[in-house]
């Protein structure tokens, strides 16, 4: 017995020595098993565990209920082992030296934590992942990058699509609370099937993307090296990635025991209430987003909270027609919404086509879609004819009022004081962002951010853009190039030849100008006969403005 008792306290010394878990095992079993193979099992199986990125030992199972605070109970599940090493010490390093950025994520976290963490749970994840929106975005829903990823959980267009996160003009899928959630959660556990139930492999990829992974897994294998996350020679992102999330958990972990043990402690991570926040509702059909905000008694600015994935001032005509709203607001909003009719939820106004009008001109006018102007007006193809009317749906209200939609946050952006001096650039074609910072000599990244978009993002003819100018005489010599070229380009002669389809109407609207001017340039041609393939027009318009 003694000989037994003796084993038992060595075994129990080398796990509290090798492990980094949150929580000690009840009793560890010891049968028939010599002390010295006993120890080289427990060695083994940490070891193993270890480079999967998860804890050997399971902790004791938790009631969520009785927690207050959401951020103990996130702690109390934390099981990924904690690494020793330069690179995670300098991301620890760099958390703990910032004390109010934590502060201020966890405060931001607060309306989507409770959501997280109990799909977490549900799914039996690692806790981790809950902190993962904290590498990505900072918890910040409105969150765009360099590399074109968007919302909380930072998905990139393609794999958004790929996990149903639907992208158009009235809305992002990608920055929807809800479904993102759902998305990132299903990707990571594709990703953890993937690389056999190794997590931080499978974190790797869900940064660099699976191929880059594989990629280096298979390198490492080839020359004999290890091919844990540690050994491989990944993108310098993604190897800072994983021991970001570790240190925030580490530092977590510490910051709950710390609290727990001198009650006084004013923990780094704000407090956020264990008890769900928002509820998913059904609005029927499409709506004004400053309706909903009334009927539901909010500010818009705490309805965009919940709800960034709305790019316009409506949801999308065929939906999807869900809206997240405070649990408190719930039957207030269904109470009301009952007493307005489905037609009464959209605002239209009356517009009679003028002469050079086409379906692309008008909804580009009127901040609206083709597809829409077709629906409500029951127009099939592209013809419309000038002196009818169209219905058009319009906000119930100051465009100002929808302050996160993407052209109020656009606007906000150019509007935001930076240091130099601010130019403003039409976009012409050819242009892209590397062109044009490489022509203006500014950073590429600065250039795209100060227009609220990626590096990588397709730029339109005609598109205003804003970049700020730090060198004074640069920007006194650039101005006045500019102001020679546009005055040069306002009086440039074109001679157009008229292509299959083209009418008088077509041609005005491409190049940005009417019926009557080019009738004007052009006195032998007729309003009245139709333009014939291989026929020469001649134009005066400024390429600069053309859509």
């Amino acid at each position: 017995m003694k000989i037994k008792h003796q084993q038992t306290f060595i075994i129990w010394a080398l796990l509290l020595f090798n492990t980094s878990c949150a929580q000690i095992p009840s009793m560890f079993k010891v049968s028939g098993s010599s002390l010295v193979e006993s120890i080289d099992m427990v060695d083994k199986s940490i070891k193993e565990e270890a480079q999967l990125g998860i804890c050997l030992i399971e902790g004791a199972s938790i009631d969520p209920e009785s927690y207050t605070d959401l951020w103990p109970r996130v702690a109390s599940q934390l099981k990924m082992a904690i690494p020793s090493n330069n690179r995670f010490d300098a991301q620890r390093s760099w958390y703990a030296k910032h004390p109010s950025y934590l502060k201020r994520v966890s405060k931001r976290s607060s309306p989507y934590l409770y959501f997280i963490v109990t799909e977490i749970e549900k799914r039996q994840l690692p806790m981790e992942l809950v902190l993962l929106p904290i590498v990505e975005s900072a918890f910040d829903p409105f969150a765009y990058s360099h590399g074109r990823a968007a919302g909380m959980w930072q998905f990139v267009p393609a794999t958004g699509k790929s996990y149903g996160l639907k992208q158009n003009w009235w809305y992002d899928g990608r920055r929807d609370v809800y479904l993102s959630t759902l998305a990132a959660l299903d990707y990571l556990t594709y990703l953890n099937k993937r690389f056999k139930g190794d997590w931080l492999h499978a974190l790797a990829a869900y940064n660099s993307g699976e191929g880059n992974v594989r990629k280096a897994i298979r390198r490492n294998k080839k020359i004999g090296k290890a091919t844990d996350f540690w050994s491989l020679n990944l993108p310098k992102e993604t190897k800072a990635y994983v021991p970001k999330l570790l240190a925030l958990a580490d530092l977590l972990n510490q910051a709950i025991k710390e609290q727990s043990e001198v009650e006084e402690n004013e923990s780094n991570w704000s407090f956020v209430a264990n008890q769900p926040y928002f509820h998913r509702v059904s609005t029927e059909s499409q709506i004004d987003l400053s309706l909903i905000a009334d009927l539901s008694e909010q500010k818009m600015s705490d309805f965009y909270q919940l709800n960034p994935a709305f790019n316009r001032w409506a949801t999308h005509p065929s939906g999807p027609h869900f809206i997240l709203l405070p649990i408190s607001k719930v039957d207030l909003f269904k109470k009301n919404l009952k007493n307005i009719p489905v037609k009464e939820r959209i605002e239209f106004k009356r517009y009679k086509i003028k002469p050079g009008d086409s379906l692309n001109r008008i909804a580009s006018k009127n901040s609206t879609t083709v597809e829409l102007l077709r629906t409500t007006n029951n127009i099939k193809g592209n013809s419309i004819r000038e002196g009818k009317t169209l219905l058009i749906p319009k906000a119930s209200t100051n465009r100002s009022k929808y302050i996160k939609s993407n052209q109020q946050r656009l606007l906000a952006k150019h509007q935001k004081k930076r240091k130099g001096k601010k130019l403003k650039i039409k976009v012409k074609s050819g242009d892209s962002f590397w062109t044009l910072s490489r022509h203006y000599k500014v950073n590429l990244r600065s250039l795209a951010k100060w227009n609220n978009m990626a590096p990588r993002d397709p730029l339109k003819i005609g598109q205003t853009l804003v970049l700020w100018i730090t060198d004074t005489k640069k920007y006194a010599s650039l101005t006045a190039t500019d102001s020679k070229m546009s005055k040069k380009q306002k009086l440039k002669k074109i001679h157009y030849m008229v292509r299959n389809g083209d009418s008088f109407a077509r041609i005005a609207s491409k190049f940005n100008t009417s019926i009557n001017k080019i009738q004007k340039w052009n006195r032998l041609l007729s309003r009245n006969k139709y333009l014939q393939p291989g026929q020469s027009v001649t134009l005066f318009v400024d390429v600069t403005r053309l859509y």
